[in-house]
């Protein structure tokens, strides 16, 4: 039998809270070990419960993005999943640049968010479609040579470490992966994204996706 997801919730909206709480419970295969309603709340519960994912509000007393800086600094492999009202454009690829693996905005389903817990879970990476696509077209109207494929500017080394970055992994697993130094990814990275005229990974992952879906 598979063991039970372990999830701490934290969002400073005590009935909202409750309520992803209880119908997660509901739903099976999720076990809370936590709940806080602040970003120290979320640094103690990292800390003490261990979760497998942290299920984070990006409006907190500390600030969720605060959390997610000092979580991730510290412990670099926790899945961390936004489940806010924020659409805005910079909170969404702030929060995935710093490596948060999840953003999903409240009006989602219950249902719905056991299943996107599950492939994040599993190593995914998910963001509300509306934002993805209102992401999309942004980077569409920016892009300085329409008739210019970017894509076709990137090295093979530069290509197939963007796809590794398009599949959801960090530069640590890609260095591993790759058999190189986490610096040297880092720096393919940075050229990635001068060719690419994107502001950070998430972009660039996103241009890469999009290219795939129009080419199949």
């Amino acid at each position: 039998m598979t063991a039970p997801l372990r999830l701490a919730v934290v969002d400073d909206h005590p009935l909202f809270r409750e309520g992803v709480t209880r119908s997660l419970v509901e739903h099976g295969g999720f076990e809370i070990v936590g709940e806080g309603a602040s970003a120290d709340d979320a640094l103690r519960l990292v800390g003490e419960a261990e979760p497998e994912i942290l299920l984070l509000d990006i409006s907190l007393p500390g600030g969720g993005m605060n959390a997610v800086r000092s979580i991730l600094e510290k412990r670099p492999a926790q899945k961390i999943v936004m489940l806010t009202v924020s659409e805005t454009r910079d909170d969404v690829t702030g929060a995935l640049n710093h490596g948060v693996r999840g953003y999903v905005l409240k009006g989602v389903g219950s249902k719905m968010l056991a299943e996107i817990l599950r492939n994040v879970a599993a190593g995914e990476t998910y963001v509300s479609p509306v934002l993805s696509a209102r992401l999309l077209s942004d980077l569409k109207a920016i892009q300085d040579a329409p008739g210019l494929d970017p894509l076709r500017q990137l090295t093979d080394r530069e290509a197939e470490i963007l796809r590794h970055v398009a599949g959801g992994m960090s530069n640590k697993e890609i260095a591993a992966r790759l058999s190189l130094q986490e610096k040297t990814v880092k720096h393919h990275m940075t050229r990635v994204l001068a060719k690419l005229n994107v502001r950070n990974r998430t972009e660039a992952a996103m241009l890469l996706r999009d290219a795939r879906d129009r080419a199949g």
